[in-house]
């Protein structure tokens, strides 16, 4: 015997009350991943606050990243029984925590802690919020064949990372308390969020009596175990660029170009992962193949262009490499995104999804740790042309990987 929340988005019933949710979520799951990466272009006025060095940036971000993972871990896969909206709120609950924590704690440690809190909320909200977005959609548009919803969900996640470093640059390049505005107006924002979380209508069944409490685990058919592998590692890959971008850039920018704009911080990490939200747009009719064959190419490309803009201190170059790379990532991004959708059981698609953005984010932050190492003893530019040559390879191997399940 099951149990059912009624739908309520907005007291509009029906498909096109579905329909009308599923746009109010995707603004939510965009504004709650833009608070993720408002701090990218604050690095340096911590840094000058508490005179830390370069290495603790990287564990700040690190502290981010393995937050995500645990999220994942262990909070990824419960709305497919505990239902998608509770989920969602507590996950914005949590986002409003450490968003609190910014605005009134003034040290290292709480910055470390509020970071790892923001990244397990953000945990939760990627994979509930991709899921919910495919049921809402499947509901709505019954018609359509589930790849718009992952196409949406895929884009408003690398859209919203995309939104904070240029909210993050602007609030902080010329207004007062650069370290307190974007927490404040982002406080505004996560209430607005949660507002909407209650309101929209939910998906699951949820059981009378609730299953016993494990940790993720991924499940998948066996007959796509190895192509959810293969997807899996394509996304890690390419995430891996992601990673760099929002904790180095900074870095980069001021020690090599000696430009510490916040705004243009802002502006080069903007354009990174914007464009990986615009090339999901634009290549959405690209057949899967062909979509994954101009992602590598693009990402290889633009790596090549970051590399060369380091050794040039060309920032041009650098942020005309980012954009490259980052139209490439969103292209393999949304593939897997869209493979995930496509091999989970529908009783536990969040779980599956989890498990992508899981291997995504273990992408976006191991290799980045290992970068904030090397700095101690490593020259940034070799260590910005080793990297962009590592990832070459492991982005080329594992997209290559992919395409061999891939028609």
């Amino acid at each position: 015997m099951t149990t059912t929340t009624p739908d309520t988005a907005l007291h509009r019933p029906g498909r096109s009350g579905h329909r009308h949710a599923f746009w109010l979520i995707a603004a939510g799951f965009a504004a709650t991943m833009a608070f993720t990466t408002v701090p990218t272009p604050m690095y340096g006025l911590y840094q000058a606050r508490d005179g830390f060095p370069t290495l603790m940036i990287t564990v700040i971000f690190a502290a981010y990243g393995f937050g995500v993972m645990g999220g994942l871990f262990f909070g990824g896969h419960v709305s497919d029984y505990l239902g998608r909206r509770p989920i969602l709120l507590g996950a914005v609950v949590t986002e409003l925590v450490s968003c609190l924590m910014f605005v009134f704690l003034k040290d290292v440690a709480s910055l470390l802690i509020a970071r790892f809190i923001c990244g397990a909320g953000i945990g939760a909200v990627t994979s509930t919020a991709t899921a919910h977005l495919a049921e809402l959609r499947r509901v709505g548009a019954p018609e359509e064949d589930g790849r718009r919803a992952s196409l949406v969900a895929s884009a408003v996640n690398t859209g919203g990372l995309a939104l904070g470093p240029l909210i993050g640059g602007i609030l902080t390049e010329w207004l007062p308390h650069p370290l307190t505005l974007p927490y404040v107006v982002f406080l505004v924002a996560l209430v607005v969020v949660g507002v909407i979380a209650l309101r929209a209508p939910e998906t699951v069944e949820v059981p009378a009596q609730r299953p016993s409490y494990r940790p993720q685990r991924v499940s998948v058919a066996p007959d796509v175990r190895a192509e959810f592998v293969a997807t899996g590692l394509a996304a890690a890959g390419s995430f891996a660029v992601l990673g760099f971008f929002t904790s180095l850039t900074g870095s980069v920018l001021g020690e090599v170009m000696h430009q510490h704009s916040r705004l243009v911080t802002g502006l080069v990490v903007f354009g990174t992962m914007g464009a990986s939200s615009i090339s999901q747009v634009a290549f959405y009719a690209l057949r899967p193949r062909p979509k994954l064959q101009a992602g590598i190419g693009l990402i290889v490309a633009g790596l090549v262009m970051v590399g060369a803009g380091t050794m040039a201190a060309s920032l041009a170059l650098f942020a005309a490499g980012g954009v490259v790379a980052g139209s490439g990532i969103g292209l393999i991004f949304a593939s897997s995104i869209a493979a995930a959708n496509r091999m989970a059981d529908p009783a536990r698609r969040g779980e599956t999804v989890a498990g992508m953005f899981l291997a995504a984010y273990a992408g976006i932050t191991v290799p980045v740790i290992a970068c904030g190492v090397l700095l101690t003893w490593v020259p940034t530019v070799t260590l910005v042309v080793c990297f962009a040559a590592l990832i070459v390879v492991v982005a080329t191997a594992s997209t290559w990987r992919m395409l061999k399940y891939t028609p």
